[in-house]
C-alpha cells in the first residue's frame, strides 16, 4: 500500500506542476501578444523621446502652456525613460530565457 500512497502522491504533486506549468505559458503567450503589438508605439515613443517635439511639448508643460488637467505621463522625463529602460531588459531577459 506504500508504493500505491507514494505513487498517487507523484502524480498528484505532477498535475499541480502542470496545472501551473499550463496557466504560466498561457498567460505569458497572450502577455507576448501584446507586447509584440505594442512594437510600434514602442517605437514611436522612443523616436518622440528626446526630440525636438518632446523638448517644445516639455517646455510648454513647464510653463504652463497645456491644459491643466491632461495626462501627461509622456512627459515626465523619468516615467519615459523607465519605460524604455525597460523595455530594454525585457528583451534581455528574452534573450536569456
Amino acid at each position: 500500500m506504500k508504493e500505491k500512497e507514494t505513487q498517487i502522491k507523484r502524480i498528484e504533486a505532477m498535475e499541480g506542476r502542470f496545472d501551473e506549468s499550463v496557466a504560466a505559458v498561457k498567460e505569458l503567450s497572450a502577455a507576448l501578444d501584446r507586447y509584440e503589438a505594442a512594437q510600434e508605439d514602442i517605437a514611436a515613443l522612443k523616436e518622440y523621446y528626446g526630440s525636438k517635439a518632446w523638448k517644445k511639448d516639455y517646455a510648454d508643460d513647464e510653463s504652463g502652456r497645456l491644459p491643466e488637467g491632461m495626462k501627461r505621463g509622456v512627459l515626465s522625463e523619468d516615467g519615459l525613460w523607465n519605460l524604455l529602460s525597460e523595455e530594454d531588459e525585457l528583451k534581455e531577459r528574452l534573450k536569456e530565457i
